[in-house]
């Protein structure tokens, strides 16, 4: 099954089981405590605090979101700034013994999923939030338990989720684990958090769960990272084709931050020193750095985004449209970037002479933040 299929057959499984099914939002979100749109529950976060959902109690989405937490970790085989959120939602409609019930059909039923090759965490409580005993007993209708090793009770830091931004509806977590990667998280919204960190019950109790489309386009497709599935695959075939002889950490940097800059620019995000524009450009010249250390020709970048666009162009027709601007953007700020790079590389010269002068084997490290401030290095 490809991604496109996946993400489809997703919305139609919830869209059958009376959930409405609701557009992705923009990346930019209204909640202006946040740079960008984290989750699939953002749009929705008014109706968990009581005010009437104009989509109706059960909604269902694959939400576009980007993620800064994680930049300089991309590289590894697991880490992204832009992904996909498919995600089933109720505000008021059902719980959790109906939204933990919806998972397991949907893996097992649907998917295929083995049950053996199934395991559940649940929130083991703390001072301040009890043990999610209900979760555990539903879980255990579906064969789960900690005496069978297959559920296990984790911390705050593993089972609670939320807010987002300062303040909001939060709870305890239940995870679901496929060959011991997590794919599915369902959030069960009991608690709101004010900016004081104290929590009060909700009157109105919601669900909110979050599935990686990479990720399950992973475990789907059976590939070892998200890399190697066809969301990623098509521009690592074509970074490749520009002189790539093995994968690696410096094509999956160009990868994921070519595609997220792709998806920033779409929605009217350009270059710039301060906010999501800073973002923008870091993830581009980071892309441009690893191109220059691992000599791809200046086009690698540009062929790396029509790609992205390829791939994505059917669900996300904006992409498609601003086509045109994506590219010259890109082309734009590498053009500046090369240019500050041979500014930076003369000045660091200089710097290296003058400390040479002074019998210092190395630059201080005012130095070298000041080169890295002001030239990227």
């Amino acid at each position: 099954m490809n991604s496109k299929e996946l993400r489809d057959n997703f919305l139609s499984f919830f869209r059958q089981r009376g959930h409405r099914i609701v557009s992705s939002s923009s990346l930019i979100p209204e909640d202006k405590s946040v740079l960008f749109t984290t989750a699939g529950m953002q749009q929705f976060k008014p109706y968990y605090l009581g005010k009437e959902s104009p989509l109706g109690k059960n909604v269902a989405s694959c939400q576009k979101c980007f993620r800064t937490s994680d930049i300089d970790e991309v590289g590894d085989k697991r880490h992204l700034t832009f992904f996909e959120m498919l995600g089933n939602f109720s505000f008021g409609g059902y719980f959790k013994e109906k939204a933990i019930a919806l998972a397991f059909e949907y893996l097992t039923s649907f998917l295929r999923f083995p049950v053996s090759e199934l395991r559940v965490t649940v929130f083991e409580g703390d001072g301040n939030i009890p043990r999610d005993k209900q979760s555990a007993e539903i879980w255990k209708k579906f064969g789960f338990s900690e005496e069978k090793g297959n559920l296990k009770f984790c911390s705050r830091e593993d089972n609670f989720w939320g807010p987002t931004g300062k303040e909001g509806p939060c709870g305890p977590t239940t995870e679901v684990y496929y060959r011991d990667i997590e794919i599915w998280n369902l959030v069960f919204n009991e608690y709101y958090q004010d900016k004081d960190g104290l929590f009060t019950p909700l009157e109105q109790k919601g669900v909110d769960t979050g599935m990686g489309l990479e990720r399950l386009t992973m475990a789907v497709q059976k590939k070892s990272n998200v890399f190697e599935t066809d969301l990623f695959y098509p521009i690592i075939r074509q970074l490749k084709k520009s002189g790539f002889e093995t994968a690696g950490k410096g094509e999956r940097i160009i990868a994921d931050h070519i595609k997220g800059s792709v998806f920033l620019i779409s929605e009217g995000v350009f270059p710039s020193n301060v906010g999501r524009g800073y973002v923008l450009r870091r993830l581009l010249r980071r892309a441009i750095r690893y191109a220059n250390i691992l000599k791809l020709p200046e086009s690698s970048l540009i062929l790396a985004a029509k790609e992205t666009i390829g791939i994505y162009k059917d669900v996300y027709p904006a992409l498609l449209s601003r086509n045109a601007d994506i590219l010259t953007v890109i082309q734009e700020e590498r053009e500046k970037f090369e240019k500050t790079l041979k500014r930076g590389l003369k000045e660091l010269e200089l710097k290296i002479e003058e400390a040479q002068r002074q019998g210092i084997k190395r630059i201080s490290g005012k130095a070298a933040f000041d080169l890295f401030q002001s030239y990227g290095f």
